[in-house]
């Protein structure tokens, strides 16, 4: 059996970082007058990506990246948030140039926007309690419970790549947790990106175990930021960007950031 991973389950200063960009954009800026400005579009209901803080003000991952992007083409920047279920149509209606907010590289997306590098997959993740994570086995999962959450991608990976070990299906990822926690079960499998927030509480008690597991026809394709279809020049400064920025320590500095327990 052979599973594809990426990462260690290292501790947080040790871990590993995201790079999905494609090196190829690097040639690829378009002119100087081709991308005068980028008017992104996000929304403010997507901790940590973006939401807005006590005072108000619009912050997260995503902003930062966004005024990252602008700063590193040269070009002025604003960013304005709309509530989900309008932003997409706002692009569609030139309310802005890209949309940050994670949405979904769908068919029916697709005949719309087009999408840039995936800046940020979203790989599943094993966690175990805390003492038990440096001898960790996928191997060795036999005998042992997997919480996993209801009908989700994470169940669909454990009944075709693992097939032998026993799974207990939770209502919500939270529950299965909660059950590893209370040692009701033995392994929690599930969404890394969620996950990385309950453990950011819960460090006491449990900790990744192995490694990162990316199955884009599984877990999705991960975030990428969508223009509308056709606007190349856009599309090419930002993917340009993002190899910057990875190259430069940005990218890397913004997931450590927002992200202190690293979820790759």
């Amino acid at each position: 059996m052979l599973l594809v991973l990426a990462g260690s389950g290292a501790p947080v200063l040790a871990q590993a970082l995201p790079y999905h960009a494609d090196p190829s954009a690097r040639e690829i800026l378009p002119g100087a007058n081709a991308v005068p400005a980028i008017r992104f579009l996000t929304t403010a209901d997507f901790p940590p990506f973006n939401f807005r803080d006590a005072s108000g003000e619009l912050i997260g991952f995503n902003v930062d990246l966004a005024k990252a992007i602008c700063d590193e083409v040269n070009v002025a920047c604003t960013l304005q948030a709309w509530p989900w279920e309008q932003a997409a149509n706002a692009l569609s209606d030139n309310q802005g140039d890209a949309l940050v907010a994670g949405l979904e590289m769908s068919e029916a997306n697709g005949q719309l926007f087009d999408f840039s590098a995936t800046y940020m997959a979203l790989p599943g993740r094993f966690v175990t309690r805390a003492e038990d994570v440096r001898s960790f086995d996928i191997d060795g999962l036999t005998g042992k419970t997997v919480a996993v959450r209801r009908d989700s991608a994470h169940q669909a990976f454990m009944q075709r790549y693992l097939p032998d070990v026993s799974v207990e299906q939770f209502d919500t990822e939270l529950a299965g947790l909660a059950a590893l926690q209370a040692s009701a079960v033995d392994v929690f499998f599930g969404d890394g990106m969620r996950t990385s927030f309950w453990l950011n509480q819960n460090l006491d008690c449990c900790g990744f175990a192995g490694g990162a597991y990316f199955r884009p026809a599984l877990f999705g394709e991960g975030l990428s930021i969508a223009v509308p279809a056709g606007n190349d020049a856009i599309r090419h400064a930002i993917d340009w960007a993002l190899v910057r920025l990875k190259d430069n320590g940005v990218l890397d500095e913004l997931y450590l950031r927002w992200f202190p327990v690293g979820f790759y």
